[in-house]
């Protein structure tokens, strides 16, 4: 993942793409910080992939916040260039899951964390967030796993 961060850099800084060069060092800065924190709490290597690929779906959801406050406010030109960075990281998580993927998903992490209630949310999220980290939005993903929850405790 460092790597290809790396690689995407040099490549936008030949190409002459600005905003895609602003992008990546955004990305490499995040990296660095949540690095430097993991060392000075005994993670020598730095974070892990699962955190980088966390750390970029936190990026693109502030992203999407501004461009929507950007076009409420009637600033489409900054919306635009938030939009524009969203593509740029999306580049750098795996394939997203399809809707039908995110059904098995969801009852899969049921199943397995034997959730029975609202009261479970947690640790269905948790098992999906270990287990499909960069595939899928958990924010928008989050209601369908209460809705399932709550038609389980509704009907057995």
């Amino acid at each position: 993942m460092r790597d290809k961060i790396s690689s995407s850099m040099k490549d936008a800084l030949k190409a002459g793409d600005k905003v895609a060069l602003s992008t990546i060092r955004l990305i490499a800065a995040a990296l660095k910080d949540r690095d430097i924190t993991a060392r000075g709490n005994g993670i020598s290597e730095g974070i892990s992939d699962n955190e980088i690929l966390l750390m970029l779906q936190t990026m693109i959801k502030q992203r999407r916040e501004s461009s929507v406050m950007y076009r409420d406010a009637g600033r489409n030109e900054l919306a635009e260039t938030e939009e524009l960075e969203i593509k740029i990281i999306e580049e750098f998580l795996p394939e997203q899951l399809g809707e039908d993927e995110i059904k098995v998903a969801i009852e899969t992490a049921i199943s397995q964390t034997n959730a029975i209630s609202v009261k479970d949310m947690g640790k269905v999220m948790g098992y999906l967030k270990e287990e499909y980290t960069g595939k899928m939005d958990f924010s928008k993903i989050s209601a369908n796993v209460k809705g399932a929850l709550i038609y389980l405790s509704n009907n057995g």
